[in-house]
């Protein structure tokens, strides 16, 4: 259903059960799946291609032009997966020549004022809370979630699993499993409930916390640390993901609480 109001350009692909409500604005080159949802008031623009079941609510602009001054108008896309919500006032700017597209993975929720700029990868299954900001070139995990206001420095990396709370400010990587929080960020804890929810078990939630203590607890350098858990800790999917985490790290990793002096 598409309401009279609204302004669709008539090369873009829009399935026939995608409601489009009043005084949405849709432009040229656009993809839009079976299903989904378009409020009031929001502007899509060239570049956009949206998956089936999403929903997108008033003032949500997606695919607008990267805030970048290197942006030399290149084709480049914003990709939004499947059962994704963008709730009101959310910007999604889309990609520049360094990755040519800026993605957000199947069935997440980004809350209002968010913003996801130019050449970011969401995963699957995130939350992002209200005034989330995400500078360009950042890599999320699946089933990450940032709590209110929190911002992410350009170029840094989320594992997948992780929670960050409310109002911290992300200038290193932050590894998977874990809570990250205080200022400057640190590690606090792995993020047992998170885990809990979904299926990880016992055995699993005690083996990443016993690495995450030689890695942050034991006041340990992260590259003697990490060979200690290579050489002790049987070789599983859980061990190999945080260490690759660690040692292909780009901008480093953040700290202990303890070790923050180190």
């Amino acid at each position: 259903m598409i309401q009279p109001l609204a302004y669709i350009h008539p090369e873009a692909k829009i399935a026939q059960n995608v409601v489009v409500e009043p005084f949405a604005t849709i432009h040229r080159d656009v993809v839009i799946g079976e299903g989904t949802w378009i409020g009031s008031n929001v502007t899509i623009m060239d570049g956009a291609r949206i998956g089936k079941n999403c929903k997108i609510y008033p003032g949500a602009v997606i695919s607008g032009e990267p805030q970048d001054l290197k942006f030399d108008g290149e084709i480049t896309t914003a990709e939004i997966g499947d059962n994704t919500t963008i709730r009101e006032c959310v910007t999604i700017n889309r990609g520049t020549k360094d990755k040519f597209k800026t993605v957000i993975g199947k069935n997440c929720l980004i809350q209002a004022y968010s913003h996801i700029a130019h050449d970011c990868t969401i995963g699957d299954y995130c939350i992002f809370s209200n005034s989330s900001t995400l500078a360009g070139h950042i890599t999320v995990g699946d089933y990450v979630v940032l709590a209110g206001m929190v911002a992410v420095h350009q170029f840094c990396t989320i594992g997948s699993h992780a929670f960050v709370t409310g109002g911290t400010l992300v200038r290193k990587d932050v590894p998977p499993f874990i809570k990250a929080a205080r200022e400057p960020i640190s590690y606090a804890g792995i993020n047992s409930v998170g885990l809990r929810r979904r299926g990880f078990s016992e055995e699993q939630i005690a083996e990443i916390q016993n690495i995450y203590r030689v890695l942050f607890v034991q006041n340990r350098n992260l590259t003697k640390a990490a060979a200690i858990i290579e050489a002790e800790f049987q070789a599983t999917e859980i061990r190999d993901e945080i260490l690759g985490f660690i040692r292909n790290s780009n901008r480093g990793v953040i700290k202990g609480f303890n070790q923050r002096a180190v």
